[in-house]
């Protein structure tokens, strides 16, 4: 890879089908997007579902580096899913995948594509988990605090237990 270079947490999440294969599927594709590299990878986590969903999700957040801007990688990431059946609803229903740019270098963006932060971030235990994994001292870039301060003071009480595959 040459050019910029740019660090994104991606949440990955899947609890239709076969949410183990979803999962590797999809991170094997994130991999294969043009100008970016998966760096690492958290564990796996099963978590309550939110909305209407019915499933038991499987969650994890990889960390890439990439060389594309956010916007350019939210639509590879719109392919991915599409691509692996994802259809889009505005309420959270069950998905065979479901990829979010959690964090994209310490930037706020705000568009009606794309919110980064994401607005859920300091909501979900199912991303604050495995994310403080990966980043614990990472500063919420909004909120100024750490992804681990996050974690303790989340007010989801959402069931979240590791994930041995």
């Amino acid at each position: 890879m040459t050019g910029v270079s740019n660090v994104a947490y991606i949440g990955v999440g899947s609890n239709l089908g076969d949410r183990l294969a979803n999962y590797r599927k999809a991170v094997a594709a994130i991999g294969q997007i043009r100008g970016t590299r998966v760096t690492r990878e958290s564990s796996l986590y099963e978590s309550e579902p939110h909305g209407r969903a019915r499933n038991w999700f499987l969650n994890g957040v990889v960390e890439v580096v990439t060389e594309l801007e956010a916007k350019e990688l939210l639509k590879e990431l719109q392919k991915i899913e599409a691509s692996m059946g994802r259809k889009r609803s505005k309420t959270t229903v069950s998905r065979t995948i479901d990829l979010d740019i959690l964090l994209f270098n310490d930037e706020t963006i705000d568009t009606r594509t794309l919110k980064v932060p994401h607005p859920e971030l300091p909501n979900r235990r199912f991303v604050l988990l495995p994310l403080s994994e990966l980043a614990p001292a990472l500063r919420h870039p909004e909120l100024g605090e750490t992804i681990s301060a996050l974690l303790v003071t989340t007010k989801d009480d959402k069931k979240v237990t590791f994930f041995k595959p």
